[in-house]
């Protein structure tokens, strides 16, 4: 006990980086929204006609996007959900720049209806370096 009250500074250190570690490894796996591939998104595409949502700001969207891709900005989202009230019924495959940014839409969409809900890892970076079609705007 003693050791504790000592270091106790280290302790809570150790605690902490655990528990990040730990939300890195099931927070994925409890998050309603799931991580996909380009060959997965690919395959996907092929046999289930999924909503595309870039979620990249326009200057970002300017360089390009994923071919028939609804873009609709992360930060107008709340605002412009309604544009995809119809499409709850299609998987959904969300994506930015890098793949970081998409998991802040996944309430937003629940709330809407979606339940099949796909983020492309590694963005549409990913999506290029594999060299897979973009269209420009």
């Amino acid at each position: 006990m003693s050791f504790i009250q000592e270091n106790l500074l280290l302790v809570v250190v150790f605690i902490a980086s655990g528990a990040m570690l730990a939300w890195q490894v099931f927070g994925a796996r409890l998050s309603k929204m799931k991580p996909i591939t380009t060959l997965g998104v690919t395959r996907l595409i092929n046999s289930a006609n999924p909503v595309l949502l870039d979620l990249r700001e326009a200057k970002e969207y300017e360089g390009g996007s994923l071919p028939n891709a609804v873009h609709i900005p992360l930060s107008q989202l709340k605002e412009r959900a309604g544009e995809l009230g119809k499409l709850t019924s299609r998987p959904l495959v969300a994506y930015c720049e890098r793949g970081q940014r998409t998991r802040g839409a996944v309430a937003t969409l629940a709330a809407l209806g979606f339940r099949d809900m796909y983020h492309l890892a590694g963005g549409i970076r990913a999506w290029k370096e594999a060299g897979l079609p973009v269209v420009r705007a």
